[in-house]
């Protein structure tokens, strides 16, 4: 066999394959995870939009939410204002780029190249890609030091294990060991496709949720009742520069932003809906209900544990090993850490999973779609993980974290052009068959559509300066900078929307409202065909039975 019939063969063995039957056509710009999906996929109830808000807000980072707030010098009520506020700007922003997969059952990936071109929507796909390898390593990280927390409690000599790493290793064994085993144990779950994640969200939801509610109840009887950190009062540094309103608008916009990564791709998971209301019952209900009480157990208590340890502990990990006298404490109190940690960790592993891992996975199907899929893309993420190397990030580069932390600076303008195509311009309306191929309305010039680029730059443009002095932690930075940059998430979408817009009233793009005369990938059930305007595949005489990709060019 010659070199050329021996690559062949290997591209025909790792390239992806897909039933013609069902539509699943394997090419350039199309797979099974990337197609419209159809009413059997479509397997997600109400309880699957709950559970996967849930898990966004059944952690460390949002029970650790109030403690960023109260250090900035504001109040308990204050911060608990924006904690709500902010939580009621997700649900409609998220909602707004869910739509299109509610509707038309597509993702992220594929939502983007009818607003950038079929081409220049890897613009954005980059982005979220770099984003998902980095977050899901850090979250790994984070995970493993739960791990680590849970071996101590069953095994308290662990606390003591020898550093076998040099002083130049940023991390040690203790801490390293913990990533290892999260890692590993979080491996499985990628060949769990997304419409089977209902068990895993029932189990992440009742396990952590009931170890939060019985870890404050255990605080507030042992303290008999809270201590002063419930009470605290606005305590603005003297000379501060910025009142109390700006601090809250800076606090809202961390809020929203720290989820702008999950806003962006909402619709890589609405498409899964069974119906359009279960994705609202669910996920407004957990995205307002749990994202707010997480943060108000957390706060109450670190407010209780301030009154047993005389310290205030937000760091669940932190105040664990204290519970626990580093494993020196009793069997009763290291069984109750292993419960709660076992909890958070597990909740960490499927919001990684589920965030960063199939997200990533999803991502980079829309870049390799012969050969990557939900799945492989999910574990070439995973994998990454070792690349990015978590310990050096968090050890180290504490600057670089702060960086990614604001990286809705550049996602919102992305938000919002998406935003602004779908409802303002598009009207809803998307012609499915011509976002696979490149003879198609959504090819624009070679692939791109200008128009979109100037409008993501305006959009961050004004902000990124606030960016820079921020994280560099200038002592005396320009007033109007921060004050841009504490606006940064509503600033980028409405900016990059109104440019958008006008560029396209000034440069229209034709019949932009177009969709397809029949449902050519089997999408839609008869109501929802009806409800669109379109005809069912098996109603149209004029396709038969010819395979329906070799017609998307008619």
């Amino acid at each position: 066999m010659s070199l050329r019939q021996r690559f062949k063969a290997l591209d025909h063995t790792i390239r992806l394959k897909g039933d013609e039957a069902q539509h699943e056509h394997t090419d350039a710009w199309s797979n099974r995870d990337l197609i419209p999906l159809p009413p059997s996929r479509r397997t997600w109830g109400w309880f699957n939009f709950f559970g996967f808000w849930s898990i966004a807000s059944l952690n460390i980072a949002n029970w650790q939410t109030p403690n960023t707030y109260l250090t900035m010098g504001l109040s308990v009520p204050q911060a608990m204002a924006i904690i709500v506020i902010g939580r009621i700007l997700i649900v409609i922003f998220s909602t707004l780029i869910a739509w299109a997969g509610l509707k038309w059952h597509i993702g992220f990936t594929v939502q983007n190249r009818y607003s950038w071109g079929m081409r220049a929507s890897y613009i954005p796909l980059l982005q979220r890609i770099l984003l998902n390898f980095i977050w899901n390593a850090v979250q790994c990280w984070n995970g493993g030091r739960l791990i680590a927390v849970c071996l101590t409690a069953i095994w308290p000599s662990y606390a003591r294990i020898k550093n076998t790493f040099g002083p130049n290793m940023p991390t040690t064994t203790y801490e390293f060991v913990g990533f290892v085993i999260f890692w590993l144990l979080s491996t499985p779950f990628l060949w769990l496709r997304p419409e089977k994640f209902k068990i895993p969200f029932l189990v992440v939801c009742v396990w952590c949720s009931v170890g939060m509610v019985a870890w404050m109840i255990w605080a507030l009887a042992v303290a008999k009742g809270v201590g002063p950190l419930w009470n605290t009062g606005q305590q603005l540094p003297q000379g501060s520069p910025w009142s109390s309103s700006w601090l809250m608008m800076a606090g809202i916009n961390q809020s929203v932003g720290s989820l702008a990564a999950g806003i962006t791709n909402g619709s890589d998971f609405s498409r899964y809906a069974s119906a359009r209301r279960h994705y609202l019952i669910g996920a407004v209900t957990s995205c307002l209900i749990s994202g707010v009480l997480v943060s108000l157990v957390g706060l109450i208590t670190a407010a209780a544990a301030q009154k047993i340890y005389g310290e205030v502990y937000w760091n669940p990990p932190d105040l664990l090993m204290v519970m626990m006298d580093s494993g020196n404490g009793s069997s009763k109190a290291r069984a109750g850490v292993f419960f709660l940690s076992a909890g958070f960790a597990f909740t960490a592993m499927f919001e990684n999973i589920c965030g960063n891992a199939i997200a990533g996975g999803i991502d980079l199907a829309g870049l390799f779609p012969k050969y990557i899929d939900i799945r492989r893309g999910a574990i070439i993420t995973f994998v990454a993980a070792w690349i990015v190397q978590p310990w050096q990030l968090i050890n180290k580069a504490t600057t670089f974290i702060a960086v990614l932390s604001s990286f809705s600076v550049f996602l919102s303008p992305i938000i919002g052009i998406m935003a602004c195509d779908y409802y303002l311009l598009r009207k809803r309306r998307i012609k499915l068959s011509h976002l696979y191929h490149t003879d198609s309305i959504y090819y624009f010039w070679k692939g791109v559509n200008w128009r979109a680029i100037p409008a993501w730059i305006c959009g961050w443009a004004p902000t990124i300066g606030g960016l820079v002095v921020t994280v560099r932690m200038d002592p005396d930075p320009p007033r109007a900078l921060v004050q841009l940059y504490y606006m940064a998430f509503l600033i980028g979408f409405f900016i990059s929307a109104s440019v958008f817009y006008t560029l396209n009233l000034l440069f229209p793009v034709p019949d932009m409202a177009q969709v397809d005369d029949v449902d050519v990938y089997g999408t839609f059930t008869p109501a929802e065909a009806r409800r669109i305007g379109v005809t069912p595949l098996d109603d149209d005489t004029s396709i038969g039975h010819v395979n329906v990709h070799d017609n998307l060019k008619v």
